[in-house]
C-alpha cells in the first residue's frame, strides 16, 4: 500500500461510457464544449458510433495506464443514453479523509441522473466511510455546486478555490466548507472573450508541491494577487498558464500517488501545449503521464474531470 498523501489520492473511480456524446444541456455556459446548437447536429452526435467507440476505448486505455503506474482504478459501466456526461463523475460526488462523502447538486437536469447508489455502496464496502452528506436537495432552490469541478480543493491548507458560475453557487459553497472544514476562496474568472469560466478545475490544478494556474483570467487584480500569494505561502511552485494553454486543458490535470512516486495525469493535448520549461518544473516533483482523451475533450472536459479521486482509507483485505 502506498503512503497516503492528503493532496494526491492513490485510487480513482472512472466511468466507461457506451453512449458518449457532447451534452446539449451544458453547451450554453461551457465554452470548452465544441457542439453546434442545431437539433440535427445533436442527433448526429448522439448516434455517432465512431465517437462512442473512441470514448469507450480511451477510458479503457487510460484505466490500464493508471493501473500500470500503481493506481487503483474502480471502473463502472454506463450503458444508458440519458447521461452523456457520465464519464465525468467528479462533479456529482467527492470523498474526503476521515471517511466522508459529499453528493452534489447539478446544474443540468440530465446530469442529475449520473448519481449512482452502486458507486456509493462500493465505497462503503471497500473503504472506511463514516457518513454521506447529500446536498442534491439544493437543486430545488436552484443552488448548484458541481463537486471538484466547481471547486479545486487544497487538502493540505484546507482551502476551497472556486470560480463563481452557474455551476458554483456561493451559498452552496459556504455550506460545503462549513461541513468539511475548508476556507472558501471565491472569485470571478473569464476567458479572453469575457465568457465566465464554467468550472474551476479547467483553470487550476493543485499538486503537493506545485500549482498550475491561469491567473490572468482572474479579472480582479487584488483577488488574483491574493490567490497567488496563498499558493506561494504554502511553499508551492506557481506555474502560470496562458489562456491558450487553459483552452488546451493544461489546468485540467490531477496529481495521483502511486506506490513509489507521484504522478501528474493530464491529456496528451495538454502535455503538448506545455512548454519544455514548464514540464521541467513539474518533473521536479511528479512523473508526467499524458493520456489521449481527445474524443472525450469534445464534450468540454478532460482527464481531471474523468477521475473521481478516493481520499478514503481502504478497508483491510479479508
Amino acid at each position: 500500500m502506498s503512503k497516503r498523501n492528503p493532496q494526491a489520492p492513490s485510487a480513482v473511480i472512472m466511468i466507461r461510457p457506451h453512449y458518449f456524446y457532447a451534452n446539449p444541456q451544458t453547451e450554453g455556459d461551457n465554452a470548452f464544449q465544441r457542439l453546434a446548437s442545431d437539433e440535427a447536429k445533436i442527433a448526429q452526435l448522439t448516434s455517432d458510433v465512431s465517437l462512442r467507440k473512441q470514448a469507450y476505448a480511451q477510458v479503457t486505455h487510460a484505466a490500464e495506464i493508471l493501473n500500470s503506474h500503481g493506481i487503483r482504478v474502480h471502473i463502472f459501466e454506463d450503458e444508458t443514453q440519458e447521461t452523456p456526461d457520465s464519464v465525468f463523475p467528479n462533479n456529482w460526488f467527492s470523498t474526503h479523509s476521515g471517511g466522508h462523502i459529499a453528493i452534489y447538486p447539478m446544474y443540468a437536469e440530465n446530469r442529475r441522473k449520473e448519481r449512482r447508489s452502486d458507486i456509493i455502496d462500493m465505497l462503503k464496502q471497500e473503504y472506511r466511510v463514516q457518513d454521506v452528506i447529500d446536498y442534491s436537495g439544493l437543486e430545488h432552490d436552484k443552488l448548484y455546486l458541481e463537486g471538484t469541478g466547481a471547486m479545486v480543493l487544497d487538502h493540505i491548507e484546507r482551502v476551497a478555490y472556486a470560480v463563481q458560475s452557474n455551476r458554483t453557487n456561493p451559498l452552496a459553497l459556504e455550506r460545503f466548507c462549513s461541513h468539511f472544514n475548508y476556507e472558501p476562496m471565491l472569485f470571478d474568472a473569464t476567458d479572453e472573450n469575457g465568457v465566465a469560466v464554467y468550472h474551476t478545475n479547467v483553470l487550476m490544478c493543485i499538486g503537493t508541491d506545485f500549482v498550475m494556474l491561469g491567473s490572468d483570467m482572474i479579472g480582479d487584480e487584488s483577488r488574483r494577487e491574493e490567490v497567488i500569494a496563498r499558493f506561494k505561502e504554502s511553499g508551492r511552485d506557481v506555474i502560470v498558464l496562458t489562456s491558450e494553454q487553459i483552452a488546451d486543458f493544461c489546468g485540467n490535470a490531477l496529481e495521483l500517488q502511486s506506490t513509489h512516486h507521484r504522478l501528474l495525469v493530464l491529456s496528451q493535448r495538454a502535455y503538448d501545449a506545455l512548454t519544455s520549461a514548464q514540464r521541467d518544473r513539474l518533473e521536479k516533483s511528479v512523473t508526467l503521464v499524458p493520456l489521449d482523451v481527445s474524443a472525450i475533450e469534445t464534450a468540454g472536459g478532460s482527464i481531471r474531470c474523468m477521475l473521481a479521486g478516493i481520499h478514503l482509507a481502504a478497508r483491510p483485505m479479508q
